[in-house]
């Protein structure tokens, strides 16, 4: 990755080279700069780089998405982060679950009044 123009999104946004055992290049491709802005925002370009260093070769990619995924959401919410979200899914799965329990309900009684 020497070649200036095919520098990944966090070294051109850090204004260096990319060398050819860039770290955060496989996860952050030149294709792709808003990526690594909010990951840089929320967690800093040298705390992700040692957090993918201390992983093995083939759990980088999945913990770089879920860098990637936590800091687009702490972006878009300050306060709650992920942590909003996933309240909000358990608070859809609840919901669903009292109407799955009512629906069931009406059937045996519609099943039982046709008996």
């Amino acid at each position: 990755m020497s070649n200036k123009s095919t520098r990944c999104s966090a070294c051109k946004y850090l204004r260096r080279k990319c060398s050819e055992d860039c770290i955060l290049a496989p996860h952050f491709p030149a294709t792709d700069p808003e990526r690594f802005v909010h990951v840089h925002k929320i967690f800093g370009a040298g705390n992700v780089s040692r957090m993918l260093q201390k992983l093995p070769y083939n759990e980088r990619e999945v913990a770089a998405n879920s860098i990637s995924y936590e800091a687009y959401l702490r972006v878009q919410d300050p306060v709650y982060g992920i942590a909003g979200t996933i309240t909000n899914l358990q608070e859809e799965i609840h919901r669903k679950q009292q109407e799955l329990v009512r629906i069931k309900a009406e059937i045996a009684i519609y099943t039982a009044g046709n008996l």
